[in-house]
């Protein structure tokens, strides 16, 4: 049974730190490309990073570029996402979500999904 569990959410104010992590079990973790979507109140989920499995390619939304470095370790089976710059735009449940294939996982079509970690920017 494959499992992705987030970890790492919290209060925040703005222009802070927080990392979060996501950890696998139940899939073969380096041959998965793994990302972060995100769902604010009242809005729709939306992409924020990803990284390939292939190459380690990181992918980006524009508001998140430059800001929130992703980055994986194969032997830990994690996936972190590092969120700088906090702003309060950025409040959201974050969810983790692998599949192998980093487009589909862009498209918001992932095969597995975490439960979700909340994270909140105050101002």
């Amino acid at each position: 049974q494959v499992q992705l569990v987030e970890s790492g959410g919290g209060l925040v104010q703005a222009g802070g730190s927080l990392r979060l992590s996501c950890a696998a079990s139940g899939l073969t973790f380096s041959y998965y490309a793994v990302g972060w979507f995100r769902q604010a109140p009242g809005k729709e989920r939306e992409f924020v990073a990803a990284i390939d499995w292939r190459d380690s390619n990181p992918y980006y939304a524009d508001s998140v570029k430059g800001r929130f470095p992703i980055s994986r370790d194969n032997p830990k089976r994690t996936v972190y996402l590092q969120l700088n710059s906090l702003k309060p735009e950025d409040t959201a449940i974050y969810y983790c979500v692998a599949d192998g294939r980093i487009d589909s996982l862009r498209a918001g079509t992932g095969n597995y999904w975490g439960q979700g970690t909340q994270v909140t920017v105050s101002s």
